[in-house]
């Protein structure tokens, strides 16, 4: 059947009008919200006939049937699809190697900044106490002791913070 064998605008034009008297019912029954919609969707398919669009709906799902049928009927689209899953799987297993060499070749030789990082300075005792008593004249709250940690602890920071906040 084609396009052409199907006398569209009858059928347009009565889809319309059964959609334009449930529209009047939905008016009546749900408002004038759902009855403008309902008048909105009744009006498309005559458009679509009035503009043409019509017709380039019927070629895009002939088109797209055509392609389906003979998808799942045909041996060698069904190789190029197995072709096509291959290279898919082929791209992922190579992206992963190549991260995991580039991973080993991190850990294996440092960062040439790496190395010449200076540790910070611990800071001076006179000075921690100063900053602590300057917090406990303007809060009136006594600061929480600070615990010395080893300069080269990577979670000292975090640890701190956790005491500060009371957790441990």
């Amino acid at each position: 059947m084609t396009f052409n064998d199907i006398a569209w605008l009858p059928l347009c034009a009565g889809l319309t009008a059964v959609g334009v008297g449930l529209s009047y019912l939905t008016f009546r029954r749900k408002g004038v919200t759902a009855g403008l919609r309902a008048t909105a969707w009744s009006l498309l398919p005559l458009a679509a006939y009035l503009t043409g669009a019509l017709q380039t709906l019927w070629n895009i799902g002939a088109a797209a049937v055509g392609f389906v049928t003979g998808l799942v009927l045909s041996p060698a689209v069904w190789a190029g699809v197995v072709l096509a899953g291959l290279s898919a799987l082929l791209f992922v297993v190579s992206g992963t190697l190549r991260g995991r060499a580039l991973s080993r070749t991190r850990t294996a030789r440092p960062e040439p900044g790496a190395a010449a990082a200076p540790e910070r300075p611990a800071a001076p005792k006179a000075a921690t106490s100063q900053t602590a008593a300057s917090k406990t004249a303007q809060t009136g709250k006594t600061a929480p002791r600070q615990v010395e940690q080893p300069a080269g602890d990577d979670f000292s920071d975090i640890e701190a913070i956790l005491k500060r906040r009371g957790i441990s």
